[in-house]
């Protein structure tokens, strides 16, 4: 009886299918992947052609995939299954800022996450504990709400009325797994003179600078990785940069940023919920918190802190969310004031200042 109970409670192993030109890759993401007990990694393949065929032998539940391949490269790839037959993908890309950039352009063509290869500026150990946490998170993810992405290059910016009460307003947001498409819809949909905003996103470093950048042309305001010392204004758009933690701090009047390594916080560098501590510490009810699609709990006690401390605090819901876990968490511990649907975050953050 017991035997049988622990079977039904057992999580779902989650099957895995990497794809990689490099065998030495393959075979160090396989073999890290297969230490996790949750995980098995059903099979390998070089290339697209291969890949496509060990899919519907297979029957992966995620699939890892590497960008510049022969034959096909991996966003072409990614479209073509993401229209035919979609799964959960993880871009493994290089750390450089081209690596950066296709990697925006693989998420906006419907993949879920991305992570590092390892190499001399990301070990082996760290790309591990982060591409299990991912792939886990990826075996979770709502497809439709991925696939249904509305990121173009030309998108217009927001024509938004400016807001007539900014002054010393801080808006703090956290996402993570869907928080590249949750973020474009909740910024693209602010004013030019939007509160100063921080953000952390889950992100490997050169990939958050890539998304920033990416932003900054879809958005009315400025957006920009975060440097240490950056000023907090009306009209701007701090992005945490992958591997530091981002803490809000006051000098006078003034907001500004500082960052710093440490330890991963909530599994996460940088951590929403390093963020959002120091928020309800400098900004208390002068900020508005924010925290969206993604998995774990990383933010949730941060956001119960701002709620503490005075700030308005907004969740986004089951429905609209990629992987529903860090707003679950922060729903559970009562942490969120207001529950929305992505399509609401923005008017929701930009009415409580107004209000």
């Amino acid at each position: 009886m017991t035997s049988t109970v622990l079977q039904q409670n057992h999580t779902k192993t989650i099957k895995v299918l990497v794809v990689d030109d490099s065998a030495v890759v393959r075979k160090v993401l396989s073999e890290q992947l297969q230490r996790d007990a949750q995980i098995d990694v059903v099979g390998t393949a070089p290339d697209p052609y291969i890949a496509r065929d060990k899919i519907l032998a297979l029957k992966p539940d995620v699939l890892t995939l590497d960008i510049e391949m022969p034959r096909m490269d991996g966003i072409t790839f990614l479209r073509k299954l993401m229209k035919h037959h979609p799964l959960p993908v993880i871009i493994v890309s290089s750390l450089t800022p081209k690596g950066g950039e296709m990697a925006m352009e693989a998420l906006e063509a419907g993949a879920v996450d991305v992570v590092c290869k390892p190499g001399a500026a990301y070990s082996v150990g760290d790309m591990a504990e982060e591409l299990v946490h991912r792939v886990k998170a990826a075996s979770c993810a709502k497809l439709s709400r991925v696939t249904d992405s509305k990121l173009t290059a030309g998108a217009p910016k927001t024509s938004r009325h400016a807001l007539t009460k900014t002054t010393n307003q801080i808006f703090a947001i956290g996402a993570s797994t869907g928080g590249v498409e949750a973020l474009t819809a909740v910024l693209t949909a602010m004013p030019a003179n939007v509160p100063g905003t921080v953000i952390v996103q889950h992100m490997p470093p050169s990939f958050t600078a890539s998304f920033a950048q990416r932003l900054n042309t879809l958005c009315a305001m400025e957006v920009k990785e975060a440097q240490d010392g950056d000023h907090v204004v009306s009209g701007r758009v701090l992005l945490a940069p992958g591997g530091k933690h981002m803490l809000l701090r006051r000098s006078g009047a003034q907001y500004y940023v500082t960052l710093k390594d440490g330890p991963k916080v909530c599994y996460q560098k940088p951590s929403v919920e390093v963020l959002f501590q120091s928020v309800a510490k400098y900004a208390g009810s002068n900020a508005v918190g924010a925290i969206l699609t993604g998995m774990g709990s990383d933010g949730a006690k941060g956001l119960l802190q701002m709620r503490e401390s005075g700030s308005p605090t907004v969740a986004q819901n089951e429905e609209s969310c990629v992987v529903f876990g860090m707003p679950k968490e922060a729903i559970a511990l009562g942490a969120a004031v207001h529950v929305k649907p992505l399509s609401e975050i923005a008017e929701t953050m930009l009415s409580l200042v107004e209000a």
